[in-house]
C-alpha cells in the first residue's frame, strides 16, 4: 500500500491508501520523492479543470524520484535509478505526431490532469516518459527540471540573439527562469512584475525588474530602445496581452506562455504596423528536459532558494490554501516519499 493525494473537486483534497502501482508491459514505476505545486495545479484547485480531471484524480506532474519496478520490455533503465517524467502522453497517429510535434499532440492527455499524477508514493508511468538523472543530483532540486523545461521551450521558441532587449511579462516561477535563461543568452532582460517580494526576489537572481504598477512599461521600453525585441506574455492576463504589442519593438517577436482564462484581446493593428511576429510555446520536447537536467547538474540557479517551502503530502489541503493566499510564493515542493 502507498499513499495518494486525490482532488476531490470544490478546493478538497483527500490523503488515501492505496494499492501501489504495478508497471503493465511499457511501463515503468517510480517511488515519488518530491512533487512541486503549478499555476496549473492551482487551476485545477480552482475548479477550473473539472472537465479533465473529474473529482478524484491523483494530481501533481513537477517531480522526481527513483525507479522502483521495470514493466516487461523496458530497457536502459534499473531499479534504483533517479529519475524524472516528462509528462505526456501521446496519440502517435496525429498530424502532429506525423510531423515529429508529439509534444503537442491533438490528442494529447497530461499526466496529473488527464490521468492519474505524481502525488502517490508509487506512480507507472510508460517508459518513453522517463529521464534519467546524473548520479548523486539533489532529488528536491530535480522536482524543479518541468518547469526548468517550460522555460527551455519558451526560450528556445524566441530564437533569442546575444544584445537583444527581452521583457518577460509576468515574475513567477516560470518567468523567473525564462528571465534566468534569456540572460544566459547574452540579452539584455527585464521582467515587469506587480508583486514586490516577487520583485525582491527576482532582483536576489540577478535580474532587472520593473513595477507596472508606478511606471508605464510600454512607454519605458518605446522611449529607450524604440520597444522590446522579443516579449514573453507569461502572466496570462488582458494587461498582459495589451503591454505585449505595446512594449513590442518594430518586427519585435511576442512568445506566448502564459494560459488565458478567456480569450484575450489582442492589438492586431500593432501586428501591421510594426511587422510583428507570434508564437505560441506550449509545454516542452524531450531534448528541452534533457537541457533543464543538464542546468540543474550544472547548478545554474540557486534552486534551494527557488523553493519557498516543503511541506509532506499529509499538509497537501494546507498546501494548497497557502499558495493561493500567498502569491509571494516562487515554488510550494510536497514531499511524497523516500527521499534517498
Amino acid at each position: 500500500m502507498t499513499r495518494a493525494a486525490f482532488y476531490k473537486g470544490h478546493q478538497s483534497f483527500g490523503v488515501e491508501q492505496i494499492q501501489a502501482a504495478t508497471p503493465a508491459p511499457g511501463e515503468v514505476a517510480i517511488d515519488v520523492a518530491y512533487c512541486g505545486i503549478c499555476g496549473t495545479d492551482l487551476h485545477i484547485f480552482h475548479g477550473n479543470m473539472d472537465a479533465r480531471t473529474g473529482d478524484h484524480r491523483v494530481i501533481g506532474h513537477e517531480m522526481s524520484g527513483r525507479v522502483a519496478a521495470l514493466g516487461a520490455g523496458v530497457e536502459g533503465l534499473a531499479v534504483g535509478d533517479a529519475v524524472v517524467v516528462r509528462p505526456l502522453v501521446h496519440c502517435g497517429e496525429c498530424p502532429a505526431c506525423k510531423a515529429g510535434y508529439t509534444h503537442i499532440c491533438h490528442k494529447l492527455k497530461f499526466l496529473g490532469i488527464d490521468r492519474d499524477g505524481a502525488m502517490q508514493g508509487r506512480w507507472s508511468v510508460p517508459s518513453y516518459t522517463v529521464h534519467r538523472l546524473p548520479a548523486g543530483m539533489n532529488l528536491k532540486h530535480a522536482a524543479l527540471i518541468e518547469p526548468l523545461a517550460v522555460a527551455c521551450h519558451d526560450v528556445g521558441r524566441a530564437k533569442l540573439k546575444a544584445g537583444e532587449r527581452v521583457l518577460v511579462i509576468g515574475g513567477g516561477p516560470i518567468g523567473a527562469l525564462i528571465g534566468v535563461l534569456a540572460k544566459r543568452a547574452g540579452t539584455e532582460v527585464t521582467v515587469a512584475e506587480i508583486n514586490p517580494a516577487r520583485r525582491t526576489k527576482l532582483t536576489q537572481m540577478g535580474l532587472a525588474v520593473i513595477d507596472p504598477g508606478q511606471t508605464d512599461v510600454a512607454k519605458w521600453y518605446q522611449d529607450q530602445w524604440g520597444g522590446a525585441n522579443v516579449v514573453f506574455e507569461v502572466s496570462g492576463s488582458d494587461p498582459g496581452a495589451a503591454l505585449m504589442t505595446a512594449a513590442a519593438a518594430t518586427r519585435g517577436r511576442l512568445i506566448i506562455v502564459g494560459i488565458n482564462g478567456r480569450k484575450p484581446n489582442v492589438d492586431l493593428f500593432q501586428f501591421f504596423w510594426r511587422e510583428l511576429e507570434l508564437y505560441g510555446a506550449r509545454v516542452y520536447e524531450p531534448q528541452d528536459y534533457d537541457a533543464a537536467i543538464k542546468l540543474v547538474a550544472d547548478k545554474v540557479l540557486d534552486f534551494e532558494s527557488f523553493i519557498t517551502e516543503t511541506l509532506d503530502l499529509s499538509d497537501i489541503q494546507s498546501a494548497f490554501k497557502k499558495l493561493d493566499s500567498t502569491p509571494d510564493a516562487m515554488k510550494l515542493m510536497i514531499q511524497v516519499g523516500d527521499v534517498h
